[in-house]
């Protein structure tokens, strides 16, 4: 059952929130190709970019592009590295605060190689350094100070769960992208309050094959908002009084999915900030995801805020319908 304290209803706050954006970055070399090669197969890619990202990453740009402030936590590889430095280049372009990344002496930041087909799918092979999971954040006051919210993804509950908890007990958002399967015991899912799911790890961590079945048997072990994506079938949540309920995705032609769901966390975690009402906050997300998708360039093909605020205007007779619990 959802708590009415997870709306943070309220005055919205004149001064752009910080959202602290809580992950691994990885520089991501992209190619876009006529399809994904099979074993042992070649292929020419049409195009190349080289961009970062990550979970966090990616969202705190979509938040930065969207009016909010954005400061990126987390473990990278040594200083003197050659990711490292262009992530920086990259953040610093965005006006996103690095000062809470923590360099690990010679260790390599993650790197991607994604291809993206015609359809907009992408696939992607990444290499992270086991060791950058024994990370050390900066101090919990330093962190919660100025802050409005957290964002973070459930593979870093190893290293941010105390934070989180902290932020929960001082009544600060965390909003947690779940990208992988849940322990039902894991701390995470009481160290937050919003759980946003991807539709295949929802059903693995619940164990059922149904998303909103899903939902009510997480629902019996957090009182966290919660709510699954499913992509172009919009996104499935719990009100309230634990009715399901949906958001209709915005019907566009994709040509790259890449970084679509960071940026739909992103928007949504600020739109909590701003004590938007949850049905708006998911809209308000779909709508900056369905943007993205438009455009190639990961998230750094997220849309500004007056683009998103044009969309929704365009699609005001869309609003979410309710389905059979």
């Amino acid at each position: 059952m959802t708590d009415s304290r997870m709306n943070f209803q309220g005055p919205a706050p004149t001064i752009p929130p910080r959202v602290l954006c809580i992950g691994i970055p990885v520089r991501d070399l992209t190619f876009r190709v006529p399809g994904v090669p099979g074993r042992g197969s070649k292929e020419n890619a049409t195009h190349f970019d080289e961009i970062c990202g990550g979970n966090a990453l990616n969202a705190a740009i979509a938040i930065a592009r969207l009016g909010g402030r954005a400061s990126v936590c987390g473990p990278m590889g040594d200083v003197r590295e050659t990711s490292t430095r262009f992530i920086f280049e990259k953040l610093a372009h965005e006006g996103i605060e690095t000062k809470h990344l923590v360099h690990m002496p010679g260790l390599v930041t993650p790197i991607s190689a994604v291809m993206v087909d015609p359809s907009g799918e992408r696939t992607i092979v990444t290499f992270r350094d086991p060791e950058l999971w024994k990370v050390r954040l900066p101090g919990i006051d330093v962190l919660l100070d100025d802050c409005a919210a957290i964002l973070t993804e459930s593979r870093c509950a190893g290293f941010c769960t105390d934070l989180c908890a902290e932020a929960t007990r001082r009544g600060i958002p965390v909003i947690v992208d779940v990208d992988r399967a849940m322990s039902l015991r894991e701390g995470l899912l009481n160290a937050s309050s919003h759980l946003v799911f991807s539709s295949e790890p929802l059903q693995e961590t619940a164990d059922v094959t149904d998303d909103g079945q899903a939902l009510k048997k997480v629902a019996t072990l957090t009182p966290s908002f919660l709510a699954g994506t499913r992509g172009p079938k919009g996104t499935i949540w719990l009100n309230e009084k634990g009715e399901l309920e949906e958001t209709p995705a915005f019907p566009v032609h994709t040509v790259d999915t890449l970084g679509a769901g960071d940026v739909f966390h992103g928007a949504f975690a600020l739109a909590i900030t701003e004590r938007q009402e949850l049905r708006e906050a998911l809209r308000f997300a779909s709508a900056a995801a369905a943007l993205k998708c438009t455009r190639f360039g990961g998230a750094f093909a997220a849309p500004q805020r007056t683009e998103v605020e044009e969309l929704l205007r365009l699609k005001q007779d869309m609003r979410p319908a309710r389905t059979n619990p």
